[in-house]
């Protein structure tokens, strides 16, 4: 099977994920950070944003259209967080949701970033249930 090249649309779709998966990551880094001085969660989050991450950087840029996106708008259930279990729970669904897209249009192209987010995504799950269950104790 030969590898495809990815379409400029696809890469729209890279970049988007790539952003989404990151930035859901920030947000439960910094709690852990900022809020709980928890140094173990907020360097493994830390860990795993950093190894969010591609070489083709000129082509996401390139491909980007933020303007443009049809979804930009924000929907009423962005806004309602009731505490911050809930923030955490949205921002790692975020994140794996993401990595998740990442894995599958990866393995079109590039199947080193295709297992490299399926990674990513595992550990989010793990991360996911500690932190969230220690937060309902």
């Amino acid at each position: 099977m030969t590898k495809e090249t990815l379409s400029p649309e696809l890469f729209r779709v890279i970049d988007a994920n790539l952003n989404r998966l990151k930035e859901g990551i920030r947000v439960v880094e910094d709690i852990m950070r900022y809020r709980d001085n928890n140094k173990t969660h907020s360097t493994a989050l830390k860990q795993l944003r950093h190894k969010a991450r591609i070489d083709e950087t000129q082509e996401l840029l390139k491909n980007r259209d933020s303007i443009h996106d049809v979804l930009r708008p924000t929907i009423q259930s962005e806004l309602s967080r009731t505490d911050i279990v809930s923030i955490l729970s949205a921002n790692f669904k975020r994140a794996e949701e993401s990595s998740r897209v990442l894995e599958e249009l990866f393995k079109l192209y590039n199947a080193e970033y295709s297992e490299n987010f399926k990674q990513i995504r595992y550990e989010l799950y793990n991360l996911e249930k500690e932190i969230i269950l220690s937060e309902c104790k």
